[in-house]
Formats: structure tokens, sequence, C-alpha cells
């Protein structure tokens, strides 16, 4: 036995010693390969290839080292289970094994193919267990409830809120405390805004990260976040949060290093020494902010180098060309999600791989990066669930779902049908809608969407102007009367907002604004207008009973559960006056949600309806997600019919987004229906639907 034992340890020393003259021999090369690099920018200003040389010389020279240097396949490592885990003969957790060894062969052809790095591969499935390990028990409990129950989060009980911790509870251990309020709002994933270290006036609402590893100091701390994600558990809530993979801030450790000229770190960007390469790339490459930060490179003059900066000139891309950095980040997404996070939404998802001569949007590389997280996820932490920031429309972000073999996202956010959505509020013509949800109702069920009508960000008018064309609406002239509409300058508009990033040359502009203010009660309460109230209020809940029918997650915006409006004081504040969407980010207002309890006001109104709609969707299984459902035609242009189906429920939904009363056209006779939020028999034939109103309906034979 002890002979045994003895050999075990002996081997054991081995493998380290192994790892450790790899990891030297690494480190020298990853060292020598920056030199290199920087000796290669210098001498070859001229000479360009299709891709830049910095990125070349990485991939070249972190090849050459794992072909010169002698690999061991990488292996579990042997330690101790936890006490009642399964575990094999080794010691090793039953669980982890069974997960690594059915996915290995896919993680290892993907991760090679893209790095050329036996070393950095091995490197990274040694940390996979490490993560794994410090996974603690309420977790991997979780991990296997949800392995068991794949299809957990297509339930019709999932409701969606996002908040910024600190304008809803000033930090973590507030928002813990008002997981009681929460609760009562029916809501049960709650989306905590970005929360990692930033730099106050240059932290893009928290999207530039300076340390991945470190709360706001002003939010709280890790062990704050902890105790939050086991308290929202300890309530069956789940817990998401952004993960920033594109950038990180100039303050990072890494740009820090970078900017002192330290070539390790440098490869961890995009540096150049003069412009010929960034105007290469400006030549194919989109600009994300033309007017407030146009192009996508900013020049350094203490480092002497340009940097890509696709966002704001703080926000510094990385090179995900070099696999210490997708290592190093896989290694953040990991720690992360051992903080009990469920669902991590990856932040900008098409920009993370560059390629000269392209727009560094959608390429291929990008989709093996978002299969090997799925892959990674899925052995370390199968509970978490991955949601894409992809905008664009639904049948152009179709392939970051992946395959039902190879799938990628869990879930992905339907953007343009929200824009649509508006754009039907200030045309009164849904047909552009009806054609929007006829595309995502023909995508293949297992597809989850996002559904939402306002969020933390600006409203994009990225429409269907091919379609808009027909109509005689052209792009410019119809985004002019959208932002007029909305800003209440035309159309009979009752709405209030303002303009974000308008660009006088091109005409473009997107729109801020919270739903409650766009949908007149701003304005009705501004004027004391009881009628104009009571048609803002109803439209209000119609549009949110017309985004719970859609097929996906309805996700709320913090405050409009009370019909929270526009807060203008951001422009007193220096570092957000410049911003716009902070008008539709202000704190919420305890003071009017104490006002739940008074059926009169507004706020109540809003609140008891909304819970009403909710309790519905809850209640009735055709709302599960993967349900049929499709459009019906109302032959009237201010109507749109929807219809729901799913193991013998048939729901039909009316959605009137006229002023006026008006009247659906449809012929349901396949039985009687019932209205159920009245519970009176109401008949889908030739139905008067009120102004700014909306019928469920329900076939009970």
């Amino acid at each position: 036995m002890g002979s045994k034992t003895t050999r075990k340890k002996k081997k054991a020393a081995a493998k380290k010693a192994v790892a450790n003259v790899q990891a030297e021999v690494k480190k020298e090369a990853e060292v020598r390969a920056a030199e290199e690099m920087q000796a290669e920018t210098e001498v070859k200003e001229t000479k360009i290839e299709s891709r830049t040389g910095l990125e070349a010389a990485e991939v070249e020279e972190e090849a050459k080292a794992s072909s010169e240097t002698e690999v061991v396949e990488p292996e579990i490592p042997e330690a101790e289970a936890e006490p009642g885990e399964p575990k094999d003969q080794s010691g090793r957790e039953i669980s982890f094994v069974k997960r690594f060894e059915r996915h290995f062969d896919e993680l290892k052809w993907l991760y090679i193919e893209l790095y050329e790095n036996d070393s950095m591969f091995a490197e990274l499935c040694d940390n996979l267990y490490r993560f794994y390990k410090e996974r603690n028990k309420e977790l991997k409990k979780l991990d296997k409830e949800r392995e068991e129950d794949p299809n957990w989060y297509k339930s019709n009980d999932l409701l969606g809120m996002m908040l910024y911790i600190d304008n809803f509870a000033g930090n973590m251990k507030g928002v813990q405390e008002k997981l009681d309020y929460l609760e009562k709002c029916n809501v049960n994933y709650i989306h905590l805004m970005p929360f990692l270290d930033t730099v106050e006036g240059r932290s893009d609402g928290g999207y530039a990260v300076a340390d991945f590893r470190k709360v706001q100091e002003k939010l709280g701390t890790m062990d704050d976040l902890e105790e939050l994600t086991a308290a929202c558990h300890e309530k069956k809530m789940n817990v998401c949060m952004d993960f920033v993979m594109n950038h990180t801030s100039e303050d990072h450790e890494w740009a820090k290093r970078a900017r002192q000229g330290d070539g390790e770190y440098m490869s961890r960007y995009f540096f150049f020494n003069n412009d010929t390469i960034p105007k290469m790339y400006e030549q194919t490459v989109p600009q994300v902010f033309p007017t407030t930060a146009p192009g996508n490179f900013t020049w350094l003059p203490d480092a002497g180098h340009f940097v890509m900066t696709s966002f704001y000139p703080y926000q510094w891309d990385l090179n995900y060309r070099n696999p210490r950095v997708f290592n190093e980040m896989m290694y953040n997404f990991l720690y992360l999600a051992n903080k009990g996070i469920d669902i991590i939404r990856i932040d900008a998802v098409p920009y993370i791989w560059k390629e000269l001569g392209t727009q560094c949007r959608n390429l291929k590389q990008v989709h093996t990066i978002v299969r090997m997280m799925r892959i990674i996820s899925e052995i370390v932490c199968p509970s978490v669930l991955l949601l894409g920031e992809v905008v664009m429309e639904p049948e152009k972000v179709v392939p970051y779902f992946g395959t039902v073999e190879k799938p990628e996202c869990h879930m992905l956010y339907n953007v343009t049908t929200m824009a649509t959505t508006w754009h039907t509020v200030a045309t009164r013509d849904v047909s552009l809608l009806k054609k929007q949800l006829d595309i995502v109702n023909g995508l293949p069920k297992q597809y989850v969407f996002l559904n939402y009508l306002r969020c933390h960000d600006d409203i994009g008018w990225g429409l269907d102007y091919g379609t808009l064309m027909t109509e005689g609406k052209g792009e410019r002239s119809h985004k002019q009367y959208l932002n007029d509409y909305f800003q209440g300058y035309a159309g009979d508009s009752n709405s209030r907002g303002e303009l974000y990033n308008a660009d006088p040359v091109s005409g473009d502009a997107r729109f801020c604004a919270t739903t409650a203010s766009m949908c007149g009660i701003e304005k009705a309460g501004f004027e004391q207008d009881d009628a104009a109230m009571e048609r803002a209020i109803r439209f209000d809940v119609t549009l949110h009973a017309y985004m719970f029918m859609q097929s996906g997650i309805p996700v709320l915006y913090s405050g409009d559960e009370i019909a929270q409006v526009n807060d203008y004081s951001y422009k007193e504040d220096q570092n957000k006056a410049d911003d716009s969407r902070y008008i539709h980010r202000g704190k919420m207002n305890w003071e009017n949600a104490a006002k739940i309890d008074h059926p009169e006001t507004v706020e109540a109104r809003i609140f008891t309806s909304l819970n009403k709609l909710e309790e519905i969707r809850k209640s009735e299984k055709a709302f599960v997600s993967y349900a049929d459902s499709w459009t019906i035609d109302t032959w009237d242009a201010g109507i749109l019919g929807m219809g729901r189906y799913y193991d013998g429920d048939k729901i039909i939904g009316l959605f009137n987004f006229s002023e006026y009363d008006r009247i659906a056209w449809v012929n349901e006779t396949d039985g009687i229906y019932e209205d159920i939020l009245t519970g009176q028999i109401v008949q889908p034939a030739a139905l008067n639907v009120p102004a700014y109103g909306f019928y469920y309906l329900k076939k009970i034979n």
C-alpha cells in the first residue's frame, strides 16, 4: 500500500515538474515573441500582409513555442473529492470526469484549430478542474438539477428585471434587502447591470472594466455578491451579470503594463507604432459612435502607439488571436460563475475577433470562441446560461444559437422586434411588426429570445427599411419622423424623451426614454390631464401584454412596474451630463413604489395590471416558449393579432396600437372563447378593441 502511494506521489511530482518546465519555457517564449514582434513592427512599417504583423507574430511564436516543447497530454488532476460526492478510483469527482470526457475531443479540436498551441490548451484543461473544485456544494447541486432538466429556462414562469444596483438600492446589501419587493413583482431573474470595478468618468456605464475580480467599492465586495446570489437562490431567483469580453478599460492592469511598453501585454491588445495598419482597418470597419467617439483607433502619445478602440478611447479591444487572452478571460468567466451567477450576458459578442480586410463583425472565429465558452461552462458549471448581446435582426442572429448538436448561446435579445414595436407605436401600423413576428415564429422552437420594451440602452432604429421603402418610407426621413415623434414633436405624439448620439450630417440618432414616458404618462401627469392619463396607462399595460405574448422570456426594466418616468437630473452630474441614456437610468423612486398599495394611484394601477398579466402567463401553459405561435390577420392596420397553442390550450391576443376604437376583423369559429382577464365570454369575430386596449382570449371548448 505504501509503495503504491510513493509511486503515485513521485508520478504526481514528475508531472508537476514537467508542467513547471513547460510554464517556464512558455513564459520565455512569450517574452521572446513579444520582443521580436516589437522589433518587427519597428522595422517593417510599410510591409503589410493580410494580417497584422503583431498578430501574426504572436500566433506564429506561440505555435513555435508549443512545437519546440515536449507536451504532456492534458489530464484531469488527481484530487480529493468532496465528502459524499461520487468519485472514481483516483478520487476524482465522477460528474466532472464525465462532462470533461464528453466534451474533450471537440474542445481540443476547436482550440488547436484556432491557436495551434498544445501547452496553452493543457493549462486551460488543468484550470477547468481547479474552478470546478472551487465551486460550492449548493452550486454543484444546482448544476445537477439543471442538467437533468436542460429546458428549465424555457418554461412560462421566468420573468426578468434589469436594474442598476446603486439606482435600485444603493449597494448589493441593499438589493438583498429588497428581494421581497422583487418577489412581489413576480421577478425570478434579476439582471444586475455592470458592477465590476471601473473608473468614474470613463466607465461607459460600467462596460469599461478595470478589474474582472473586483466589485465597484461603492456597490460592495465579492463576498457581498456571493451573499446576494445565495439569498436569491433561496428564493428561487436567478442572477444575471454582464461579462465584457471585447475590451478592457485602459485602467486594467494589462492595459497599464502594455502602455509602459511591456511586449507581453501589448500583444493582448492591438498596438501599432504608426497609422498604416489602422488606416487599412478603417477602410472596412464601421464606426460604433461616429459622433462621440469617431474612428476605431486611439493614439497614445505617452506610449507612442495606436491602440484599437472600437467603442470609446478608454476601452481597448482585446486580441483574441493570443491564446493567453482567451485563457485568462475564461478564468475570469469561471471565477464569476462560481460567485453564484446563473446567467452571463456576453457583451458585444460579434466584435470579439478582428481580421484585416473585414468589418470585424460576426467572423467565424467568434462562433468558435462562443462554442468553446459553452463547452467550458457545460464542463465546469452546467447550470449557467449564456446570453448573447447580438444587435441584429432575429434571422441574422440565429447563428449565435449554434446548432442542436453544437449549441452556442442559450438565449439572445430580440432587439429588432423591440425597435419595430416602437415604430408601430409611432405609425399605428402593425404590418412591419407582423412581418417581424412571423420571422421569429418561423424559427426553431428551441431558440429562446429575451423580449423587452425598454432597457438600459438607447433605441437604435435598425428596422427593415427594404420593406418600408416599398411603402414610401425612406430610411433617413423615417428615422427623422420616429425621433421627432418620440420627442413629442410630430404625429400627435404623447411621448417625451431625448436623442442620443445625434449626427447632423447623416441625420441619424438614437432615442432614450422610459416606457411610461414614451406611452404618455409623463406628459399626462405634467398636464394633469385625467383622460390622457387613462389612455396612457391603458397603452402601457397593452404593450406589456403584447410583450408577454411573444415567445421567449419577458424582461422588465426596473421602474417600469410603477410607471417611472424620465429622470432629467443626470444633467446636473458632470460625469453623466453628456450621455442622455441616463435619462432612463434614474434612481428607483421608493416613495412612488410605496403607492402600489393605494389602488387609485398610477403606480398601483400599473403594478396591479402587470401583476395580473404575470400571473396569467405563469398559469397558462400556452405561454411556454416552445408553444406554437403565429400572427393573425385582423384586416385593420392598427390591430395586431397573435395566437399561441400548446398541449390542447389555445390563446388569442388582440392589441390595438391606435388611439381610436377599432374592429378586429377576425373570425375564429372553432369554439367558445373566454376573456382571461374578466372571465366573460367574448367571441373573436368582428370584435371591437378599445383604443390602446387589448384582449387575451382563451378557447374553452
